[in-house]
């Protein structure tokens, strides 16, 4: 009866011991090196196009790990580069992509409702292979697909440290 009770004993602890480790995540999400050189390298890319704007990076959660903001780039651009940012982490999707759901598929049409979401292009997700680690939301640029071709483009320069 003994060897039942211990052998019991066991079992539930293992199991327990099986079910808290279950509940821990290993996520890979954006470093703070990686989130200054996309955030610089989109900023470059938008200026060597004349275009005064402002980069955010968000990690994985939404939360800001860099912002940079060009000479001359307009108060109103750190707001909706952060947003965008912030959508497409959140979304895990181009914003562009978002604003072109939205338009056509009238069940899609309140995202924009969403508290902290921007849905203009410019926000755009930073992939580490197939997982979304992060994004990058632009503001600035004459239109929503150049503020996306600078994210793209700052993206780019950064692929060596998204292996």
């Amino acid at each position: 009866m003994k060897k039942l009770s211990i052998l019991a004993a066991t079992l539930i602890l293992s199991a327990t011991a099986g079910a808290a480790q279950a509940q821990i995540l290993n996520q890979r999400t954006v470093g703070l090196e990686l989130a200054n050189r996309i955030a610089a390298g989109t900023v470059k890319a938008c200026a060597d196009k004349g275009y005064a704007v402002t980069a955010t990076v968000v990690d994985r959660a939404g939360l800001v790990r860099a912002m940079q903001r060009a000479d001359n780039a307009g108060p109103h651009t750190l707001a909706a580069s952060q947003a965008k940012a912030y959508t497409a982490a959140s979304a895990r999707n181009t914003t562009s992509a978002m604003l072109e759901t939205s338009q056509k598929n009238p069940g899609a049409a309140t995202l924009g409702d969403i508290p902290g979401f921007l849905v203009l292009g410019g926000g755009v997700p930073v992939k580490a292979g197939d997982e979304v680690i992060g994004a990058v939301g632009v503001g600035g640029a004459p239109a929503g697909h150049l503020d996306e071709q600078c994210a793209v483009a700052g993206i780019e320069g950064a692929a060596d440290l998204l292996k």
